[in-house]
């Protein structure tokens, strides 16, 4: 298994495998995404954090999910156009996966394993987020209610 988040990769919603390790030096936000979910509004606020901080080093990784409540049917290209058209989303959007189970994408089993939340190793709901500190190490998780604009004050502490 990978110990840094760099070691893994996934597939952009165009069908591009792209390393994280394209990530190295920067402070990433991993965050699971679905378009139907009263948490979609935290796009908003995800692209905010985004287009203020990606200058300081700030990455935001969005990985669609339809594991909760059926909220993400669409295709690659139903949820690439959902994000630009409703939200104005720049940041990379990446394929759906699965977050749980024994499917759960590879990435995910790391960030479960080194950040456990509430419900222990297990993904609660969409729009959990995930940050990675700028040498590769999960440092903190944030649950789905929370915010984007109440990360600030954390984030900008590893900016």
């Amino acid at each position: 298994m990978n110990d840094t988040f760099y070691g893994f990769s996934a597939k952009t919603l165009q069908g591009k495998e792209i390393s994280m390790a394209n990530f190295k030096g920067k402070v990433v936000v991993v965050v699971n995404t679905a378009s139907k979910c009263g948490f979609t509004p935290q796009y908003a606020g995800l692209e905010e954090l985004n287009r203020k901080y990606c200058d300081k080093g700030l990455v935001i990784l969005g990985f669609p999910c339809n594991q909760f409540g059926n909220q993400e049917p669409g295709s690659s290209k139903e949820i690439s156009e959902g994000c630009l058209i409703n939200y104005g989303v720049s940041f990379q959007m990446f394929e759906k996966i699965e977050v749980n189970g024994t499917r759960a994408h590879p990435l995910y089993v790391f960030l479960k394993k080194h950040l456990t939340g509430f419900l222990g190793g297990r993904i609660k709901w969409n729009f959990t987020k995930f940050v990675i500190d700028r040498n590769g190490k999960p440092v903190k998780r944030f649950a789905p209610i929370t915010k984007p604009e109440n990360m600030e004050k954390y984030l900008l502490k590893l900016l």
